[in-house]
């Protein structure tokens, strides 16, 4: 059946006109205006959340040179760390050390022997066994001057004999454990907790 508006009344041909507009319009803003729409809020929020990052960015710009002042200061504060624990330990720099100090308190190193290395989460324990011939004030002189070491040396074990036949400088005989502290560059690892699975050895090939 052919349906031509020419053929309606013009009242007709005007309810037609306006709704094919109205359809036009509808059809217009469901496929066009409201996809728009959403890609235009979209945008926005991400326009938003651009300028709250470049917000923060430039916050964080402003604390740089405060951060950076920090990292200064921490650096500083690590190099006095190392001074009084050296991260590696020298045997002969501290030989050399005590025997100067021995030397200026008229005090004699009979035995000098480092001991097996303890190991702490950040840092190893360096124990020494000293043997020293001299006096008492020069003994306390010799313990006076180790302890103003830039690096930590803590006496144990004490133990100070007099002579059957004293000298005049040498009237005592001490042996002690003088313990020094390295520090580590890595954590120590944590050791295995008993009853821990270990890995089992690869089977043998048959010949």
């Amino acid at each position: 059946m052919n349906i031509s508006l020419t053929k309606l009344p013009w009242w007709g041909q005007i309810v037609a006109f306006v709704v094919l507009a109205v359809a036009g319009c509808g059809a217009f803003f469901y496929y066009y205006e409201m996809p728009a729409h959403e890609d235009m809020k979209s945008r926005q929020a991400q326009l938003i959340a651009l300028r709250a990052d470049i917000t923060k960015g430039l916050g964080t710009a402003k604390k740089l040179p405060e951060f950076r002042s920090q990292v200064s200061d921490l650096e500083t504060r690590l190099a006095s760390l190392r001074a009084v624990l050296p991260d590696e330990k020298d045997a002969a720099d501290l030989l050399n050390r005590m025997q100067t100090v021995a030397a200026q308190s008229n005090l004699t190193i009979k035995s000098f022997k480092p001991g097996a290395t303890v190991t702490k989460p950040l840092h190893a324990e360096w124990p020494i066994s000293l043997e020293l011939d001299g006096t008492y004030h020069n003994l306390a002189m010799f313990f006076d001057r180790v302890g103003k070491f830039t690096r930590i040396v803590n006496i144990s074990g004490l133990d100070v004999k007099g002579k059957d036949k004293p000298e005049p400088n040498s009237t005592i005989t001490a042996s002690c454990v003088a313990t020094t502290f390295v520090l580590l560059d890595k954590p120590a690892a944590a050791p295995a907790k008993p009853g821990a699975a270990t890995p089992a050895a690869a089977p043998k090939g048959g010949n």
